[in-house]
């Protein structure tokens, strides 16, 4: 069977970090750094980015590459005879299948979005309108199932064209406005009135703030943060790594998406503080700043509807640069254990997905009796807590000690593949923190992810 490739360094790049950039990114990064007290914990987050994101990334590009498949195969490929490293292969496809499963329903919401902001469908409501309009839609299933099932067909739609034609050509295309995007946005929010104390937030750090919620909970959610804004762990990224040349060293592309995937999270607290603070309106108010504070910010603001309707064109286009990406491996992963074609796997899988969706959908009506954590939790707490504390760090476990272990790749190995190339060598004196301290590191979110959902 023939495999696909990318046609361009650059589309490699901009591809693996329109997986990265997501929700976590442009969603979730602003409201956890405005509960924890902004420019301190950005600090914090940006340092254990480098140390505990980039060298996972590494290692999931360099089996990607050096087997050249996707992670149904790619453990099979590298692994010495006689071990069992590639069962994984099983968790893996089960993260990428259970994290579309609340991804489209999200990235529907977001669809949702912007299409009522770009018909004036906000227009004169404050928050307690908004909310209630936000409500609304949580309680139509047909309403949410229409957009999910938008975000399915657009998916598979540009993964049907093929991996340069389709997955590298529009990825591209939708990352590079979604980088113009993020400036236009961030500099209409700077010249605000009243953005000053927006920024002096975001960009000055305060110990006050750190001290205020305990620096052990401040250093966990930034280490949580800088953790799963990168989607590792489960093959999304090394399934990119499969379509490149061995013509750059990996550091050098790993270190090029981080920045990209960081520049779009710094920008989004751009976007957002200068605006909430221009309008009084607190910045660490959680999941809802995204539904329904800031279409109350952009309602208060001259021009208003276009400025929310050109937001919620960004925030569509960093969720489905994921989805195009996980559909991408999850294609691959089928089409490499079934020995079928692109074309005649994807509209079996697009069916699958659709209806391995509506749980998500009906989670929030029909199932909103489904309370798995608690009063307040349901089906997509479910789902993202198989995904974000258990697949993900444990599939990063895998990946790093496959790779620094004798008993997996190897240490020898993985630099071989990681620095065949032109471009910046892996620094070599890190073995022994791969080795001993990361995969510690990685337990200790493990661990700490089940303590903060059973042990509230």
């Amino acid at each position: 069977m023939e495999r696909g490739s990318f046609s361009s360094r650059l589309g490699f790049i901009l591809v693996s970090a329109g997986c990265a950039i997501g929700l976590g990114n442009v969603w979730r990064f602003p409201y956890i750094t405005g509960k924890f007290g902004g420019a301190s914990f950005v600090l914090i987050y940006l340092v254990f980015l480098a140390i505990l994101g980039l060298p996972i990334m590494i290692a999931e590009f360099a089996v990607g590459r050096a087997s050249k498949r996707s992670v149904a195969l790619s453990f099979d490929e590298l692994e010495p005879k006689g071990t069992k490293w590639h069962l994984y292969k099983y968790g893996a496809i089960a993260g990428n299948f259970l994290l579309m499963m609340f991804y489209t329903t999200i990235s529907g919401w977001m669809i949702y979005y912007l299409w009522q902001m770009a018909i004036g469908g906000f227009d004169g409501l404050d928050a307690a309108g908004i909310g209630q309009k936000f409500g609304a839609l949580l309680a139509d299933p047909v309403l949410m199932t229409v957009h999910m099932l938008a975000v399915v067909v657009m998916g598979f739609g540009v993964c049907w064209l093929g991996v340069q034609a389709g997955v590298e050509r529009i990825t591209k295309s939708m990352m590079v406005c979604l980088l113009g995007l993020l400036v236009v946005l961030a500099v209409n929010s700077v010249l605000l009135p009243g953005s000053e104390a927006g920024l002096s937030y975001y960009l000055m750090p305060n110990m006050d703030n750190l001290m205020k919620y305990g620096v052990s909970e401040v250093v966990f959610a930034a280490m949580g943060q800088a953790f799963f804004t990168l989607s590792l762990g489960i093959g999304s990224l090394a399934i990119f790594g499969s379509y490149i040349g061995k013509s750059k060293r990996l550091t050098g592309e790993a270190v090029w998406v981080v920045v990209l995937d960081t520049f779009v999270a710094l920008m989004s607290g751009l976007i957002i503080f200068p605006a909430c603070f221009s309008f009084g309106i607190d910045p660490g108010g959680g999941p809802s700043l995204l539904f329904i504070t800031l279409p109350n910010v952009f309602n208060s603001m001259a021009g208003g509807r276009i400025w929310g309707t050109l937001f919620f064109l960004f925030m569509s286009f960093a969720a489905m640069s994921t989805v195009i990406a996980v559909f991408e491996n999850i294609i691959s992963c089928v089409t490499e254990l079934m020995g079928r074609g692109r074309r005649g796997t994807i509209p079996g899988l697009a069916v699958i997905i659709f209806l391995l969706s509506m749980p998500c959908v009906l989670g929030f009506n029909v199932w909103s009796g489904f309370q798995p954590f608690g009063p307040g939790s349901g089906v997509l707490d479910f789902e993202d807590f198989f995904v974000s504390s258990n697949l993900l760090p444990l599939g990063s476990l895998v990946y790093l000690l496959f790779c620094v272990t004798r008993y997996g790749w190897g240490w020898d190995n993985f630099i071989r593949e990681a620095d065949t190339g032109r471009g910046m060598a892996f620094p070599k004196w890190l073995r022994l923190y791969l080795t001993y301290i990361l995969p510690l590191i990685v337990l200790y979110i493990f661990v700490k992810g089940y303590m903060s959902i059973f042990l509230k």
